[in-house]
């Protein structure tokens, strides 16, 4: 029944557009309006973009507390495509303290515009407007800057000594930042330290930043640094500064400590005996060499890709027009949908084309008992299928030999591909790294065991990528995406990365299964190039290609 498969094919309408380049985003609002007049808000930016009509979440920044005209250091990284009008949302939402979800957040405003206005601007600043449209007095500002081909990073560590106390009753609670000096004398915002509390010589928290964002890419340009004593109320009092570059900070990189003196101009004009408001000093200057997913692709890394299909009851009988897991002549299914989609494009990165493909929650031959990881081909020895095809036709044979059954329990197999990165951890080479995906019709049944499974498989070169079919309430799997706040197991071990993408497939009934790949892919390269780089772990076949690289992590 090949006509199924080729009608899926069909109906895809893949766009193969080459990246022309990838853009860091810098965003700054202004004029925010308070929540009340007790307090300031406490920001955050969403990005969404647009695809078929329909918004999707692509990233955010950090929560800014108490401030009403924030600077976020985090940067949007986003592909540019000239030929493709790329339109953006940015979403400006009050956090309530102790909260990072946007479920009890305040919306504050939106503003829309397409990459390329950005680009062609390089500095755009609209207003940012409410529900209806109204305009209000704030304001955002969207820098763009192109990546560099530059993309090694710097590993940095600051300390204080004998800080100024800012404080009446206790001492100062320094955070430092740090600013690039652009060519047109602006700065931009490389760094925020966390905030050390009541600590006049704090030790700050290593962090990496990369060598463009930093500098970019010139060794001697100039960064200014500012200390601030933090207070809840957003009125920051300043410190101290001084001046630097990368070039002065690789001193340290050869042992000879490096440190400058904290100046306030103010109290520097105006005190005869002024020496300095403290001491600030470079622990740590490591540069970290940071390979992309095409490094590692065209070093030879297989993309292991694997299919478990959701068999219990709740489906509905696939005999029935109604069920999920009906075969219709000519119009597949959403499982054939969401597998072809995702399957068509991780299979080009994998040389032998076959995939193990699983089933869960059915009872199957010959004795008929509760499977959570069965062979949909029922070759437990050898679960591969030839190619995508290979996996819809082993789907399509399997459904009239099985009986639907429950409960919707997906630790088992999440465990069994662990199992397999398992030993590929081992290795200790770039050369196979996994990906899992779900096609669910229902909420987990075993949402304790699977946290623990997702923890465990952080720590392995796997991803879990996981797609909601049909019209059930999804709420609780976005737990395991930890988009909300980082995944936890059951005894509270935290994941070591984010590793899950959930998606439910309704979202994208109206758009094409390309828009849902791009989606449910989007996270990956990122997932692979974090693994091999916090291992150590260099790309194999290096030299070949590394002198024509131009894409960054």
């Amino acid at each position: 029944m090949s006509n199924i498969y080729e009608s899926a094919e069909a109906t895809l309408g893949f766009i193969s557009s080459p990246c022309l380049t990838k853009v860091e985003l810098r965003v700054a609002c202004r004029g925010i309006s308070d929540r009340d007049a007790l307090s300031k808000p406490d920001p955050c930016v969403v990005l969404k973009m647009q695809s078929h009509g329909q918004w999707f979440e692509v990233d955010r920044t950090e929560v800014i507390r108490s401030s009403s005209g924030p600077v976020f250091s985090k940067i949007f990284l986003v592909d540019y495509y000239f030929e493709e009008v790329q339109r953006l949302r940015f979403e400006l939402h009050d956090i309530s303290s102790g909260n990072n979800g946007l479920r009890d957040a305040d919306f504050l405003g939106a503003m829309e515009c397409t990459l390329g206005q950005i680009v062609s601007q390089r500095k755009l600043t609209k207003a940012l407007l409410k529900q209806g449209n109204t305009a209000g007095k704030s304001s955002i500002t969207v820098t763009a800057e192109e990546l560099s081909g530059n993309d090694d990073y710097v590993e940095l560590s600051f300390s204080a000594r004998k800080l100024d106390d800012k404080d009446f009753f206790s001492k100062s609670d320094p955070f430092l930042e740090i600013f690039r000096i652009n060519d047109d004398g602006t700065e931009s915002l490389v760094h925020r330290t966390e905030t050390v509390m009541n600590n006049l010589s704090p030790v700050w928290k290593s962090f990496k930043v990369s060598l463009n964002t930093l500098c970019s890419g010139d060794h001697d340009r100039e960064l200014k640094c500012t200390v601030w004593d933090w207070d809840s109320n957003g009125k920051h009092d300043f410190i101290g500064e001084f001046h630097t570059t990368f070039k002065e900070m690789r001193v340290e990189q050869e042992g000879k400590q490096i440190q400058w003196e904290c100046i306030n101009p103010k109290y520097q004009m105006k005190k005869k005996n002024y020496r300095n408001s403290g001491v600030v000093i470079l622990n740590h200057c490591k540069i970290i060499k940071m390979y992309s997913f095409l490094d590692y692709i065209m070093g030879g890394c297989q993309i292991q890709f694997t299919v478990a299909i959701d068999f219990t009851a709740s489906n509905g009988d696939p005999r029935n027009s109604c069920s999920l897991h009906y075969i219709h002549p000519y119009q597949p299914n959403e499982y054939l949908k969401a597998l072809v989609a995702v399957g068509e494009i991780c299979q080009d990165y994998d040389s032998d084309k076959m995939f193990p493909a699983f089933g869960f929650g059915a009872l199957i031959p010959p004795d008929f008992k509760v499977s959570h990881d069965f062979a949909v081909n029922f070759d437990e020895d050898n679960p591969e299928c030839a190619g995508i095809q290979g996996v819809v036709e082993a789907y399509q044979n399997c459904l009239p030999k099985i009986q639907l059954y429950g409960p919707t329990n997906i630790a088992p197999i999440i465990q069994k591909v662990a199992s397999s990165a398992s030993e590929e951890m081992h290795t200790k080479e770039a050369m196979e790294y996994f990906i899992l995906l779900i096609l669910t019709d229902g909420v987990i049944t075993d949402m304790a065991d699977t946290r623990e499974a997702i923890v465990h498989a952080s720590h392995l070169p796997m991803s879990v990528i996981i797609v909601g079919v049909g019209n059930a309430d999804f709420t609780d799997m976005q737990i395991l995406d930890g988009d909300d706040g980082i995944l936890r197991s059951p005894k509270g071990e935290p994941v070591l990365r984010d590793i899950v993408q959930f998606v439910p497939f309704k979202d994208f009934k109206h758009a094409s299964p390309a828009a849902l790949a791009k989606s449910v892919l989007a996270e990956v390269p990122n997932q692979v190039v974090d693994y091999y780089n916090a291992k150590g772990i260099k790309p194999k076949c290096m030299s070949d290609y590394e002198s024509t690289r131009t894409f960054s992590p």
